[in-house]
């Protein structure tokens, strides 16, 4: 058994716009939209009822994608839980930028919260967290050449 790569990651959101527009302003492009409902998709995330529009995320280079997803119905509704990196469970999404100071300038003037200013490791990192939209946590890492 070999596992080959991590094929995408879903996040589930309930302003599919807003979600789009963050990603898009990262530089991400939108490859898909859809509906999804039925039995096969009750039987694969064990719901009943799903009905879910979803949309396809590619970053530039191609090799990996995000799937935003809002679960129509059944419909979560519990509020939004506000985590911190120190959280447990499934907590960020690392993504290799260039140029982090421009992109976080930009993210800042879009009142987008970060959860510290730039931060180098040692000679081979430049990192930072900031978080999206629904609470969402993505670490942007440049890579020091």
């Amino acid at each position: 058994m070999t596992i080959r790569r991590i094929d995408h990651v879903s996040i589930n959101v309930n302003d599919l716009s807003a979600a789009k527009e963050f990603f898009a302003d990262l530089g991400f492009e939108v490859t898909a939209e859809w509906e999804a409902e039925g039995e096969w998709l009750d039987g694969v995330v064990g719901l009943k009822g799903v009905r879910t529009a979803c949309m396809a995320l590619r970053a530039a280079e191609g090799q990996s994608w995000i799937e935003l997803v809002k679960y129509i119905s059944p419909a979560d509704e519990t509020e939004i839980q506000q985590a911190y990196a120190n959280t447990l469970g499934f907590r960020h999404i690392c993504l290799t930028v260039e140029d982090i100071e421009t992109i976080v300038s930009n993210l800042k003037k879009r009142g987008t919260e970060l959860f510290s200013e730039i931060q180098q490791y040692e000679e081979s990192y430049k990192l930072c967290y900031v978080r999206g939209p629904e609470g969402m946590i993505l670490e942007l890492a440049e890579e020091i050449k």
